[in-house]
C-alpha cells in the first residue's frame, strides 16, 4: 500500500515531474480563466461569483465589497474546499498514483496550506485575546491529531511509525502563533529568539507540512505590509520542503508541493477584512476534524484499517 522512502531519484524521475508540472499548470490556468469568465458574465451562481471576488451581484442584490478583493472568510472557504479535495483524493487513491487527473486534484489541494498560514498570521495580528486564540488552536490541534491520524491510518501514538506526517497541520499552526509571539518579545535577546524558533520548528517537524508551516507563518507575520517579501520568503521554504519531499518520499509529489504558489494571486486580492458571518471563524475549527473523521470512514470502507500515506501503519 505504501511507497518506501526513496534515497535518491533516477534521471527519469527528475525529468518527469517537471513535464507534469508544466502540463498541469496550463490546465489549471485555463480552468481558472474559464470559471472567472463565467462568473463575470453572470452565467455562474451568485455564491461562486462572490467567492471568486468577481463583483457581479444579481439584480436587486448588493455586494458590500464589489471589486474590492477577497475577505478572509472567502479565502478560508476556498482553502477548506481545496483541503477537502486533497484529503479525499489521498484516501480514495493512495500510494502516489501518477494519473494526471489525480495529480490535478492534489495540485488544487496545495492551495489550502498557504491560505491557512496567511490567515493565522492575520489572526495573530487582529486578535484581542492572544491566549484564547492560541488556546483554541491548541485545543483543535489535539482534536485534529486524532481526526487526522484516523483519516489516513496513522497510529495515534506520535512517532510510532517514523518522524514524517505524525499529526495534523493544526499543530504547526499553533506553534507558528507561539513563534510570532516569541519573536516580538522585546525583553528577549536575538539568540534567545533564534533558539526558541529552532525549538518550535523541531516540535513541528512531525506535523503535516512539517517545520515549513511554522517558518512560513513567521515570514508572513514578520513581513506584514510587504506582500512581495511575504510570498518570496514563504515560497523559499516551500521549495525546501519540495526538495526534501522529492528526495526522500516521492519525486513527482515533491515537485507538486511547488503548486502552493498558485495561491499567491488569491492572497494578493485579500482586502484586509473578515467578511460577512460572525460565526465563520468557528466553521473551520469544526469542519476540520469533521471532514477528517469522514475521510477515515471512507478509508476503512475502501481498504480496511490500513495506512494510505506516509506515516501510516
Amino acid at each position: 500500500m505504501l511507497r518506501g522512502v526513496l534515497p535518491f531519484a533516477a534521471e527519469n524521475d527528475i525529468v518527469e515531474p517537471f513535464l507534469i508540472f508544466v502540463k498541469c499548470s496550463k490546465i489549471i490556468l485555463k480552468q481558472i480563466n474559464a470559471v472567472r469568465a463565467l462568473a463575470k458574465s453572470g452565467g455562474f451562481c451568485y455564491t461562486v461569483s462572490s467567492l471568486l471576488g468577481c463583483g457581479n451581484a444579481r439584480e436587486g442584490e448588493k455586494m458590500e465589497q464589489t471589486n474590492k478583493g477577497l475577505s478572509g472568510n472567502q479565502l478560508k472557504l476556498f482553502a477548506m474546499l481545496a483541503m477537502t479535495v486533497d484529503h479525499f483524493t489521498s484516501v480514495i487513491w493512495p500510494d502516489y498514483p501518477r494519473d494526471w487527473w489525480i495529480l490535478l486534484l492534489h495540485i488544487i489541494g496545495r492551495m489550502a496550506a498557504p491560505i491557512f498560514w496567511f490567515m493565522v498570521a492575520e489572526g495573530y495580528h487582529y486578535t484581542r485575546n492572544l491566549k484564547k486564540y492560541a488556546g483554541r488552536l491548541l485545543l483543535f490541534a489535539v482534536i485534529g491529531h486524532f481526526a487526522y491520524n484516523f483519516a489516513f491510518g496513522i497510529p495515534f501514538v506520535p512517532l510510532k511509525t517514523g518522524v514524517f506526517n505524525q499529526t495534523s497541520v493544526m499543530w504547526p499552526l499553533f506553534l507558528g502563533v507561539v513563534g510570532l509571539y516569541t519573536v516580538e518579545r522585546p525583553e528577549l535577546t536575538q539568540w534567545q529568539k533564534t533558539l526558541a524558533v529552532v525549538a518550535l520548528t523541531l516540535l513541528a517537524f512531525p506535523g503535516d507540512w512539517s517545520s515549513i508551516a511554522v517558518l512560513a507563518i513567521l515570514e508572513i507575520g514578520q513581513n506584514r505590509g510587504d506582500f512581495r517579501r511575504q510570498m518570496t520568503r514563504m515560497m523559499l521554504w516551500v521549495a525546501m520542503y519540495a526538495l526534501i519531499y522529492a528526495l526522500f518520499i516521492d519525486p513527482i509529489y515533491g515537485v507538486l508541493q511547488l503548486f502552493a504558489g498558485l495561491t499567491i494571486p488569491l492572497l494578493k486580492r485579500y482586502n484586509g477584512t473578515r467578511g460577512a458571518g460572525r460565526g465563520m471563524k468557528y466553521l473551520f475549527y469544526l469542519y476540520y476534524p469533521a471532514h477528517l473523521f469522514l475521510c477515515g470512514f471512507v478509508r476503512i470502507l475502501l481498504y480496511g484499517n490500513v495506512g494510505v500515506m506516509v506515516g501510516g501503519q
